[in-house]
């Protein structure tokens, strides 16, 4: 009989704590569209997988009459479960307790969930939704924050972390999503700021919405710090159960492979590259038609989009992929993209993933505006990414490949494994029209048809460089292929490369141009 009252009071004890922070503020945090943190979890892992742990936590804070208050499960809930049947690390603030916000046992929990996935080698993810530090906790809360940004930082590039931002997240609070490897948000629900709208107005006198400020398609479009966007959050946990097909479990394996199968018909790589160069196209298509089922998981899909990054599978194999988008921007590398390509790399190199890059472009972004906000600097991260990476690097230029952004590219002279070029492509320090006015222009100006003696020494100046071939005598360029070759070399240099070994200098670290 003890036994069974003991059981009894166990149940009651977690069913009362299971309610976070009552009906009441369950029905106002659904009635704004928002799940609960245990229904998030829920939705996100396998069915019956997820186990819980210190569900019995409670805040020792005695200051501001704290010690009155009881905040369930100290407003967040931890736990491991599985997805996809494997296993992964997992936390949820609970924003019902108030307003999840994070004290000293609070971020204990966190700590300890994070050390867990590190220890076991799992990915980790972070369900956000906190109106950020309990000021009534004082110092205890920054320690807190502290002790998770340190952990944000020695796990990278070991296991990875996702970050779900499912409501507010202030102040110190953004910094560990910042420092995790995918952030997703989702519209109208998230929301990310160091200073609220209230404070701005105070010391700036400026009026300015939430989600003007730091909602999700300003993540997602302008301040890039965001990797998806979704219209609501069962479209956000589909996003990263997709995520997590193609990633490795940590940095001492590979992703699992899948089931290989040729690209879709309808992807014609034949015909979606016209034959006036001076045409857009759209890069995706070729990507499309290149990898297995045609099946393309784009990364931060809305911001400087004329860079494009993400996943495919070759040969069943996740396969990272940086192309230049001529649809946009004539697919020049800026200060954006340079950022953005740049951590890709580094992330697929951390995590055993080879990478493919397309090349089209016409060099880095001119300008004032570029060289004020430090184009040399951003711009030298993709060319360390590529140099530091050791991962199988294939290249394939398309079209143009200009100038510094030829070498910026995953060029040989970066070390790229294998690089191949289709006939029509076009390498040199600049384009023909503007390399034959140089070259040329006192044979130009002094001719009797300056038109006609331009076009003449463009077309001269095409034959003599700008092509593939000057660069295959040289060895820069392995192979000059047909388009619809690219899918056969590609998939034949994958697997040749499946044991690349290499040996960097010895040192404790480089010093990106961060």
């Amino acid at each position: 009989m003890a036994i069974k009252s003991k059981i009894r009071e166990l149940q009651e004890k977690r069913e009362k704590l299971l309610l976070g922070g009552g009906e009441q503020a369950i029905e106002k945090q659904k009635a704004l569209g928002k799940g609960t943190a245990r229904e998030r979890i829920m939705a996100l892992l396998d069915e019956d997988s997820f186990n819980e742990y210190d569900l019995f936590v409670e805040h020792d804070a005695r200051d501001f009459d704290m010690d009155k208050k009881s905040l369930p499960s100290d407003g967040v809930i931890i736990g491991s479960g599985t997805i996809y049947g494997a296993p992964v690390a997992i936390f949820a603030q609970d924003f019902t307790v108030a307003g999840g916000s994070l004290g000293l046992m609070h971020s204990r929990k966190i700590t300890k969930i994070m050390d867990h996935a590190l220890k076991m080698r799992m990915p980790l993810i972070g369900i956000n939704d906190s109106g950020g530090a309990r000021i009534q906790e004082g110092v205890n809360s920054l320690a807190g924050y502290g002790e998770i940004f340190f952990r944000n930082t020695i796990s990278s590039g070991v296991i990875p972390q996702i970050s779900v931002i499912l409501g507010p997240c202030a102040g110190g609070a953004v910094y560990s999503p910042a420092l995790t490897d995918f952030v997703f948000v989702v519209d109208n629900i998230s929301k990310m700021f160091i200073t609220g709208p209230e404070v701005i107005k105070t010391v700036l006198g400026e009026e300015i919405s939430m989600e003007d400020l730091g909602g999700a398609r300003v993540h997602s479009e302008i301040s890039g710090n965001a990797h998806f966007f979704a219209s609501s959050e069962e479209e956000c946990f589909a996003q990263i159960k997709k995520l997590i097909t193609f990633i490795p479990w940590h940095n001492g394996q590979k992703a699992r492979p899948f089931d290989p199968g040729e690209p879709l018909k309808k992807y014609n790589i034949d015909k979606i590259v016209p034959d006036d160069p001076t045409l857009p196209y759209d890069v995706k298509d070729v990507i499309r038609a290149i990898v297995d089922k045609s099946d393309f998981f784009e990364i931060m899909e809305h911001y400087a989009k004329n860079i494009v990054i993400g996943f495919g599978r070759m040969g069943g194999r996740t396969t990272g992929f940086v192309a230049n988008q001529p649809l946009e921007m004539a697919g020049v590398l800026d200060v954006d993209s340079s950022d953005k390509a740049a951590r890709f790399i580094r992330y697929c190199d951390a995590f055993n993933i080879p990478l493919i890059t397309l090349v089209d472009l016409p060099g880095y972004m001119p300008g004032v505006d570029q060289e004020h906000a430090g184009v040399i600097r951003h711009g030298a991260k993709v060319l360390y990414a590529y140099s530091e990476a050791t991962v199988p690097k294939l290249t394939v230029i398309i079209r143009k490949a200009y100038g510094g952004g030829y070498i910026a590219m995953s060029s040989r002279h970066l070390r790229a494994d294998f690089v191949f070029a289709w006939p029509a492509a076009e390498i040199a320090v600049m384009g023909p029209e503007g390399a034959a006015n140089i070259i040329f222009r006192k044979e130009i100006m002094s001719s009797d048809d300056p038109d006609g003696t331009r076009k003449q020494k463009i077309e001269e100046y095409k034959q003599k460089f700008a092509n593939p071939y000057v660069a295959a005598s040289r060895g820069y360029v392995d192979a000059v292929i047909e388009p619809e070759e690219t899918r056969r070399f590609l998939l034949h240099s994958l697997a040749v490369s499946e044991q690349k070994s290499i040996q960097m200098p010895e040192k404790k670290h480089g010093l990106p141009p961060f």
